[in-house]
């Protein structure tokens, strides 16, 4: 069904998203490697006067690209717009909430849509990064959104503690006991961090991690629940 739509001259943003999940093997979010090679042969098959894949979209579905070229142009930004959206710290984003996000971000970019192109959007949107099915997303799959290279959220994916070693670490930084980590404390902790996972995380950007968590933060102050959507995996 995918290679199908290839051959079509443009596609509906459903059918962009059937060609993008076909391609993006790991749910990743990205194409890269092996799926990119794959999804360029069965372009250049397809279409030969084709060029990039988001390409065939018509200007007013390719709604991916806008936010990934003209809005989300930091991990900083979004994390602004996420805390703005998840008022109950919870690190969920619903149907409803989701829909006013997008709506929130097309603005921003100068992109009207109407309710029943917003719908729609919303639904594909959980249908291309909902990745457990909920019918609700978490942090970290709205952040496959951010281009790869702004996106410091893939980076910590592979350093996350279980809950009971995430409560310890907020224990030990909370140096003073007031229940939340200000910017002194997660630089101590966010060091500690780069020392320990070196392949992982990059000391020499310890300013760009900092900036983005701390958006998440209540006026200077990140809690439990806030830093927990960066560093914990879960509650065992």
């Amino acid at each position: 069904m995918a290679e199908s739509h290839l051959q079509s001259s443009l596609i509906t943003a459903s059918q962009f998203f059937e060609i993008w999940l076909h391609f993006d093997a790991d749910g990743s979010g990205y194409l890269e490697g092996k799926e990119l090679q794959n999804l360029i042969q069965e372009l250049q098959q397809a279409r030969k006067k084709a060029g990039l894949l988001a390409h065939v979209l018509p200007t007013e579905e390719n709604f991916l690209l806008l936010f990934r070229c003209q809005q989300l142009k930091s991990c900083e930004e979004f994390m602004k717009t996420w805390r703005k959206y998840d008022t109950d710290h919870s690190g969920f984003i619903e149907t409803e909430e989701l829909k006013n996000f997008l709506k929130d971000l097309l603005e921003k970019a100068n992109k009207a849509v109407d309710d029943t192109k917003l719908a729609e959007y919303t639904d594909l949107m959980l249908k291309l990064f909902d990745s457990n099915n909920d019918g609700k997303l978490e942090l970290t799959e709205m952040a496959r959104l951010l281009p790869v290279q702004e996106n410091f959220l893939l980076k910590f994916q592979g350093i996350k503690m279980c809950g009971k070693e995430f409560n310890k670490a907020f224990e030990l930084y909370d140096q003073d006991g007031n229940g939340y980590i200000d910017e002194n404390e997660l630089d101590a902790l966010l060091k500690d961090l780069c020392e320990k996972n070196k392949q992982d995380l990059d000391i020499n950007n310890i300013p760009t991690y900092k900036k983005s968590i701390m958006a998440l933060s209540d006026g200077g102050k990140l809690y439990r629940t806030d830093l927990a959507l960066i560093l914990c995996a879960g509650d065992n």
